[in-house]
């Protein structure tokens, strides 16, 4: 059976035995199952894609929300600032993401990110348009969505 589905039957499992199906109680037992999941590996057959997958997934939602807040206290700074350092500019950033489903979660991450906007991609999927607030240096913006957002979302939807 996949771990996913052994998983989520011992937060249920969890939930019922406590008569309580809180998000907090759901949640817990969805921690505690992995974490018995986790030390059961040897037993059912070696290490599995799914700790893997469950942390990339985790990473890529804490880094999102550290350059959320990191990017939202920049433009926020440039707004209240009497010295605006605001260079806009529309940049084009090979992909190196090439899921659809990667694509579309890249795309929509760079624009949920205040200061940048995903234009357009390519019809080839090779290259994405995007508008930058802070675009001093277009190749410094495009190496940090690279290292970035961009190989979070490999990391999470194309890797086993």
């Amino acid at each position: 059976m996949n771990n996913l589905v052994v998983n989520l039957l011992f937060a249920l499992v969890w939930a019922f035995f406590f008569g309580d199906f809180s998000l907090l109680t759901l949640s817990s037992g969805l921690v505690l199952g992995y974490g018995v999941l986790w030390l059961l590996q040897p037993l059912t057959g070696g290490p599995s894609g799914y700790f893997l997958r469950v942390w990339y997934w985790f990473k890529l939602i804490v880094m999102f929300h550290y350059e959320l807040v990191v990017s939202s206290l920049e433009v926020l700074w440039d707004i209240l600032t009497p010295t605006h350092r605001a260079r806009p500019a529309i940049i084009e950033m090979p992909l190196d993401v090439k899921s659809d489903a990667g694509i579309l979660l890249v795309t929509n991450l760079i624009s949920l990110t205040p200061g940048t906007l995903s234009l357009d991609v390519s019809a080839d999927r090779k290259t994405l348009s995007l508008h930058a607030m802070f675009a001093d240096d277009p190749d410094a913006v495009c190496r940090q969505l690279k290292q970035g957002m961009e190989k979070w979302v490999i990391d999470a939807v194309e890797r086993s």
